[in-house]
């Protein structure tokens, strides 16, 4: 049944546990170790979801192993325009964004096993072909696996605030992240970040208006109303009803070169 929890396989020691499913370590020790901006959830993967991780994931999936530059049009098998998304959970919000711009190819990442299954689960049942769903490190997928300028939009929803103080350094949005976004959107591609902890809500807006790669699209500075192309999700929601408060920060990529720290021109 798609919603039982897969127990624990008689799997010998160092054997994948998705054969033909994500990798998991996919960059290995090719790259430093730096600190990462993203903490890997442990959870059970349901029957469904591994069905779909092992039967989708050769048509649909990317290992970011960072051993190459992306054909992002070979990828997809269009020259349609190219959105990356960066955390999408369990998926839904992913896949209804993905019906509701069909001539939009949304590269989606995220290193959470259950959701991966899960959002390759809502893909093929929708139908939809301008969706891939990317395993790993963000920031080697950027830096080492897209060629500059290949990207018309990033979306970054909801990111892990790393609350405590001695954590911040450990926040995704900083000025070295944005710089190396810079590079690889083209002049105009937009970068939308939402978030419900309003003191990150409060950083993003600070770092992105301080950033020559980036021009803020409201006229006063400030924060976005909630664009209709990013869904309400049933998790915003119930913040929502307990009061919470979603920021959305929605910056426009402007003209320039911004040298990324270890490449040169």
């Amino acid at each position: 049944m798609p919603g039982v929890p897969v127990g624990r396989p008689g799997r010998a020691k160092g054997e994948p546990r998705f054969p033909d499913g994500p990798r998991a370590d996919p960059a290995g020790s090719h790259f430093e170790r730096r600190i990462r901006s993203f903490q890997p959830r442990r959870s059970r993967v349901t029957t469904g979801q591994a069905e779909a991780l092992q039967r989708l994931w050769p048509r649909w999936g990317l290992d970011i192993d960072g051993q190459r530059v992306i054909d992002l049009g070979e990828l997809f098998g269009n020259g349609n325009p190219v959105v990356l998304e960066i955390g999408f959970g369990m998926g839904e919000a992913t896949a209804r964004m993905a019906a509701a711009e069909p001539r939009t190819n949304l590269l989606a990442v995220d290193v959470h096993t259950p959701g991966q299954g899960n959002l390759l689960h809502l893909a093929e049942r929708a139908g939809l072909s301008n969706l891939r769903v990317g395993n790993g490190d963000a920031i080697i997928l950027l830096r080492e696996m897209l060629a500059p300028d290949s990207l018309d939009g990033l979306r970054v929803y909801f990111p892990d605030p790393w609350p405590k103080k001695r954590h911040h350094k450990r926040r995704l949005i900083q000025p070295e992240f944005l710089t190396l976004a810079a590079s690889r959107l083209r002049p105009g591609a937009l970068l939308h970040c939402a978030t419900d902890w309003e003191p990150y809500a409060e950083q993003m807006l600070e770092v992105l208006s301080a950033h020559p790669g980036f021009e803020n699209t409201q006229a006063d500075g400030g924060f976005s109303p909630r664009p209709e192309f990013r869904p309400l999700t049933r998790f915003e929601g119930q913040g929502l009803e307990k009061g919470h408060l979603v920021n959305d920060v929605l910056f426009r990529r402007v003209p320039g070169t911004f040298p990324v720290l270890g490449e040169t021109s």
